[in-house]
């Protein structure tokens, strides 16, 4: 029998709940887990591809699998871990169906919603929460480790903050409380700093190889783990390198040669398309990496001038390197 549905969200978390996840793949599955371990009860789960059923199979073997709206029908808390775009339509869809929505506890993952994605949900009684870690999950069974010390990025009703810190804390995260007015700025930051941080490394890596480097992620490994301590640590103050010294001469030989790479690399391609073979875009540099370059180093330039780390003369010679090109 699955414990009740705690009357009062204003007064903390239920003592044990029993937990729907509506999208059982890498993040439903890591939380499931994590929310288990803590001594919640995974009841029911949902999935659509292979993998996916294969996963909450495995993970949660005492869990009933079967459609969204009977795991709801199951669940005292039902946590719905489906991709950004797919989640207003699921929500509307439960809502529509008259799945039995008061007095549950509906969660979403996604770092881009707050609570308002929810509201056809809450106009039939349920309790909206925002709970999206952030962390980046593999699929892999230490996923849920990863959560130990991860921020939660949360949004909720005054009401229901106390159940929604709990939850985080149980889980082995930290809560913090984003305004629904700045998911979409919140979540831009995290996406940012995070998927464009991995292009940058990879097409360092494959300049490197270019530049006939066989161990690529040897070389950077220490000086990308210096970076990001540094940046983490001290923010622009901790900004180095040619374009924090105004170095123009340097700057312009960079930008020099990613556009020879960039021409090296488009004519490579057209030669193997000549050839009836299919060219790689992502070996060596392109006109979108030189682009990236000068537009990195354009905001780097504004944020060292502005942190009084770049002299303005030194500023201005930089911008004569950068500023004609695209």
């Amino acid at each position: 029998m699955n414990p009740e549905p705690n009357p009062d969200p204003a007064a903390g978390h239920p003592a044990r709940l029993a937990v729907g996840i509506i999208g059982a793949g890498r993040a439903g599955t890591a939380l499931g887990t994590a929310l288990a371990r803590a001594g919640h009860q995974v009841v029911a789960a949902s999935a659509v591809s292979d993998a996916s059923l294969r996963r909450a199979h495995a993970n949660f073997p005492g869990a009933v699998i079967t459609e969204p709206s009977q795991v709801l029908r199951r669940a005292d808390l039902a946590m719905l871990t489906v991709p950004d775009d797919v989640l207003p339509g699921l929500v509307t869809g439960l809502a529509a169906t008259g799945a039995p929505l008061e007095g549950r506890m509906l969660a979403h993952a996604s770092g881009r919603y707050g609570v308002t994605v929810l509201e056809p949900a809450v106009r039939q009684g349920a309790l909206p929460l925002a709970l999206h870690p952030v962390m980046t999950f593999t699929g892999r069974r230490d996923d849920v480790d990863r959560l130990s010390g991860t921020c939660f990025g949360v949004t909720a009703p005054e009401v229901l903050r106390p159940a929604a810190e709990a939850l985080v804390i149980e889980m082995g995260g930290e809560p913090v409380f984003i305004a629904e007015e700045y998911r979409d700025l919140y979540h831009a930051a995290i996406a940012g700093a995070a998927n464009h941080l991995i292009t940058l490394v990879t097409q360092g890596m494959d300049l490197l190889r270019t530049a006939g480097v066989t161990q690529p992620a040897r070389l950077l490994a220490p000086l990308l783990s210096a970076s990001l301590d540094n940046a983490l640590r001290f923010g622009d103050a901790g900004l180095t390198g040619p374009v924090a010294r105004g170095d123009a001469a340097t700057v312009a030989a960079h930008v020099a040669a990613l556009e020879a790479a960039a021409g090296s690399s488009a004519a490579g391609a057209a030669g193997a398309s000549a050839a009836g073979a299919a060219g790689s875009s992502a070996a060596g540099a392109s006109a979108a990496a030189v682009a990236a370059y000068v537009a990195m180093a354009r905001l780097t330039a504004d944020r060292a001038l502005a942190a009084g780390i770049l002299k303005p003369a030194d500023a201005e010679r930089l911008l004569g390197v950068l500023g004609g090109r695209p």
